[in-house]
């Protein structure tokens, strides 16, 4: 008997499907952002605070995906007046390129420049899953200790922007804010970092201004 040993990159095929989104969405001028978080760091209510200030400029539609329940998506929506739809997983810790495609699809994308995407909560399995999106947001909560990025590596690594949510209550817990921009260059020297505290709306504006001018470089093409 024989054994043969065949090996191929699971994640190829992800990838693969991943150029396609972008094709789709360049074609249409969509700017595409994955937002990635551990459970309760803040992600819907980072939304509730964005959107507000981005649709000045941006028609925005956003996916909320969860493993069940449609309660952020319902929050999202009554707090914005986005257009929203909600994604279940049936238990899958995160979201793949064809899921992704197909929410996109379930979506619709005619009329709109922005759109978010809330993948589940988990810091492992989203970053290994390339969406298909312009940009990876990465919120780290307070909470959370500012050790996360050691410990969860590649979900800083893919990074393109890392905002530190829960400022207000950085005084309850031993959390340093040296310490999480030391961490976090560890893993990313390249990373826009922004500290926020949705209670305070301290850095909010800076995130959505940072957002607002990557977006509007690809509609804009400048």
């Amino acid at each position: 008997m024989k054994i043969y040993t065949i090996k191929e990159d699971i994640l190829s095929r992800n990838n693969e499907r991943a150029k396609e989104v972008r094709a789709l969405l360049d074609s249409k001028g969509i700017f595409y952002v994955n937002l990635m978080s551990s459970p309760g760091a803040g992600k819907t209510t980072a939304l509730t605070k964005l959107i507000p200030l981005l649709s000045e400029n941006f028609r925005i539609g956003v996916i909320e995906a969860d493993i069940d329940s449609d309660k952020d998506a319902l929050t999202v929506e009554r707090e914005t007046g986005a257009k929203v739809i909600q994604m279940h997983t049936a238990g899958a810790c995160h979201i793949t390129c064809q899921m992704s495609l197909e929410a996109l699809e379930a979506l619709g994308t005619d009329g709109l420049d922005l759109i978010f995407l809330e993948n589940v909560g988990n810091l492992v399995c989203p970053a290994e899953f390339d969406t298909g999106a312009d940009m990876n947001l990465v919120l780290l909560s307070v909470p959370e200790g500012d050790d996360k990025p050691l410990k969860y590596p590649l979900m800083f690594e893919v990074a393109h922007a890392v905002a530190v949510t829960k400022l207000d209550v950085t005084e309850i817990f031993d959390f340093s804010t040296e310490r999480a921009v030391e961490n976090i260059r560890k893993r990313n020297s390249g990373a826009e970092i922004f500290f926020t505290s949705s209670v305070k709306g301290d850095g909010i504006d800076a995130l959505a201004q940072y957002i607002k001018n990557k977006a509007f470089k690809k509609i804009r093409k400048d």
